[in-house]
């Protein structure tokens, strides 16, 4: 029996065609100015300044190691972190429940949640803040509701309200996306599971508990990693609505790195931080494949 035949030179010249404006693009977008970045972390420079880049070393870094504004803005990204995660992994589970049943009319449902995700996060965020104006719509609807007794709430001038308001808007905008997700993933079980469950008493939420979520466990996992991720590098939402404000109590590390870039120019110490950001993000995404080996969609 003849050896097999490698693959034709002419193939292989072929998908590298194909393969080369992606990489070129993937690099001259991606990895030259993270290659940049790094080097300018071990540097000192600014726009400020017309001096060319000099060596500090490490100097940055203990900077950041002693920045006490660093820890408080990586504390209001967990918090973040923490008050988006959870009400996005039941939320968008708790609908696609909801719209992966056969009834009339169901696609217009799945459209109607779906269709958060299409608004642009601009136009979003701009709507929120004015919702959440003194004169705004959620204070004039209560206004009524509540009478004369009711004085307008700060949503976004509030300290300890500012940061839940801009949660919302990620919310809002995230569920749908998500609830495809996992009305992918609940279409891939057969519906022989659940009539053997029937028939072992399993009924109503029961079922889910025994076979939706077991099976969903791969999904739940990358839409938690996802939107973790997607939480760490918020900017949108508090650039639009507050400008980390009020007090800093919405300012987020991607944030801090464009204050220190922009209003600062502070470049290297920026870079710095972006850097610091970096490692985050991959930490999360290396729990993404060590607690989800079986995931499908890898």
């Amino acid at each position: 029996m003849a050896p097999p035949t490698p693959a034709a030179p002419a193939a292989t010249r072929s998908a590298w065609a194909f393969l080369t404006p992606a990489l070129v693009l993937l690099a001259v977008s991606v990895l030259i100015p993270a290659a940049m970045a790094l080097v300018i972390s071990f540097t000192r420079t600014g726009l400020d300044v017309g001096e060319p880049l000099t060596f500090v070393g490490l100097a940055n870094f203990r900077r950041l190691l002693a920045d006490p504004m660093l820890l408080r803005v990586t504390g209001t990204t967990f918090l973040y972190l923490v008050g988006v995660v959870p009400p996005i992994v039941l939320g968008s589970l708790a609908l696609a429940v909801l719209v992966n049943r056969q009834l009339p009319g169901i696609h217009w449902f799945r459209g109607a949640f779906y269709t958060p995700v299409l608004v642009s996060l601009v136009v979003a965020a701009i709507a929120f803040r004015w919702l959440y104006a003194e004169n705004g719509l959620v204070n004039g609807w209560l206004g009524a509701l509540l009478g004369d007794r009711f004085s307008p709430i700060g949503f976004l001038t509030s300290t300890g309200l500012a940061l839940p308001s801009v949660m919302l808007v990620t919310l809002w905008k995230g569920l749908g996306y998500y609830m495809v997700i996992f009305v992918a993933g609940l279409q891939g079980i057969s519906a022989d599971l659940y009539e053997a469950a029937a028939l072992d008493g399993s009924e109503g939420w029961r079922r889910h508990l025994d076979i939706t979520l077991p099976l969903l466990r791969p999904y739940i996992t990358l839409v938690a990693v996802i939107s973790a991720i997607g939480a760490t590098k918020v900017f949108e939402e508090v650039y639009l609505m507050t400008q980390g404000g009020p007090a800093d109590s919405t300012r987020t590390i991607v944030y801090y790195v464009y204050d220190q870039a922009f209003s600062e120019l502070e470049i290297s110490y920026a870079c710095t931080v972006g850097l610091a950001l970096f490692l985050i993000v991959l930490l999360l995404s290396l729990l993404r494949y060590a607690f989800a080996a079986d995931n499908p969609l890898q």
